[in-house]
């Protein structure tokens, strides 16, 4: 299953990667929604704004761990590359030995934890009981979640991002037919929510395992690749740490961007609502950009590629700014009647129609940037990710909107707008990085 990514027409590799691992992410959005919709068919509303929150908290759980694992996905790209099998073999194993343990580790905290986390996030009185099972249930079930994603991210390190696909097609659909048996015939509410969520991830990992043994890898991992590794291990943690940062500041600011349009009301505060969910739609293709050239990036840097690593990028930076600005076009044209599919009411969707046609403009901001930060991970300085999107949260991101929350009372474009100044910000901040980079590259060549 491995596949050469060092060769061939870089199009159509972007393609063959990018395709089925934005599939990937736009079913996993849909694993998310399906819990809300059927626990809305059969239960109250404490049991749907119960899932609401608990899927929130996991959601961000989800993200860093991915983050986490883009540290494995990149060393296995590098060895892959550089044609060595020994050292992807190595990763393989102090991977999976790294994240039994930081799984494990994290379950027992975080069940230590799950009242403080509900109380933290402002649960309602009546959904907070069901809140707490429906994460209790879901944190003893993290180690599964951890190995589904890192298997997808070994994978993916091997330039293989059909496997991944499919295994979340089975989880997916194992998911609803568990939430339908749970929540409609066992009427268990967020608790069947959070159980079809946990076994339906355990069914995925199995299956996944089952490959694995079946099929080549183009990897044999031996026993003694599991002995645990400092060196192997640090280089996962140091490309992956700070990418996990990174993803979990940006779900904080979107929680404080949330908080902020809390207090202008309940209007402004649906149309954000929904407005958060069509961007996480829009969203997927820069996101798909990122992982697509950490990991394609990852294998040609190990091969010496450097100047094919940089046409990657470039591509997929096109890909991301045509899409980017195809929608930002569109969604200025077609505000109302986006918003319009998630509400019937008036204001809700002329706040909605306002705060989106500010907001979109950032899916080509984000798709410039998304695309600098795969190109660093596979470079090894994934830091310069974390630095760039920390100091457009912190300078522009939350301040922007606070400020242009204050200023412009009556509508909610400055307050999107605000939101793509920041990554404006972070784009300038990845060229200035790059051309930096590159100067490095060029000094070491000449010494050499």
């Amino acid at each position: 299953m491995e596949r050469d990514l060092t060769s061939g027409s870089v199009w159509k590799n972007i393609v063959y990667f990018s395709l089925p691992y934005l599939l990937s992410y736009f079913l996993q959005t849909l694993y998310g929604l399906a819990d809300l919709f059927i626990v809305g068919q059969f239960d109250g509303v404490a049991s749907t704004t119960a899932v609401s929150i608990g899927s929130q908290v996991m959601h961000m759980l989800t993200v860093m761990i991915v983050g986490l694992a883009m540290g494995t996905t990149v060393n296995i790209g590098r060895a892959v590359g550089a044609r060595d099998t020994k050292k992807a073999s190595k990763v393989v194993g102090n991977t999976m030995v790294l994240f039994i343990g930081v799984s494990v580790v994290l379950a027992v905290v975080l069940l230590l934890l799950v009242r403080p986390i509900v109380n933290v996030m402002s649960t309602p009185e009546e959904a907070v009981e069901g809140t707490v099972r429906y994460l209790t249930i879901c944190f003893i079930g993290i180690p599964f979640i951890t190995a589904y994603n890192v298997i997808a991210s070994i994978f993916r390190g091997l330039g293989d991002s059909k496997s991944p696909m499919y295994f979340i097609v089975i989880a997916c659909v194992a998911n609803i037919a568990l939430d339908y048996i749970c929540i409609g015939a066992f009427h268990m509410g967020p608790e069947g929510a959070a159980l079809g969520t946990t076994l339906s991830q355990t069914i995925s990992v199995v299956v996944s395992l089952w490959v694995i043994l079946k099929k080549q890898t183009g990897i044999s991992v031996k026993r003694e690749d599991f002995r645990p590794d400092r060196v192997t291990m640090g280089q996962v943690l140091k490309i992956g740490i700070p990418i996990a940062a990174q993803d979990g500041f940006i779900q904080v600011a979107f929680i404080i961007i949330t908080i902020i349009a809390n207090r202008r009301g309940l209007s402004a505060a649906a149309a954000v609502g929904i407005v958060e969910k069509i961007i996480s739609f829009l969203f997927l293709v820069p996101s798909s950009m990122l992982s697509t050239v950490s990991a394609l990036g990852a294998q040609n840097m190990g091969a010496g590629k450097y100047e094919r690593a940089d046409q990657i990028l470039r591509y997929a930076m096109g890909i991301a700014v045509g899409f980017g600005l195809f929608v930002s076009l569109l969604i200025q044209v077609t505000a109302e009647t986006a918003v319009g599919l998630f509400t019937t009411d008036a204001v809700v969707i002329l706040l909605g129609a306002q705060y989106i046609r500010g907001y979109i403009w950032d899916c080509i901001f984000a798709g410039v940037h998304f695309s600098f930060s795969g190109y660093f991970c596979a470079y090894g300085r994934s830091e310069i990710s974390f630095i760039h999107n920390l100091i457009a949260i912190l300078c522009v991101r939350i301040p922007g909107v606070y400020l242009t929350s204050k200023i412009f009372p009556d509508t909610l474009f400055p307050m999107g707008l605000a939101t793509a100044t920041g990554s404006l910000l972070s784009v300038i901040i990845c060229m200035i990085a790059f051309d930096w980079l590159k100067k490095q590259k060029r000094k070491s060549d000449d010494v050499v």
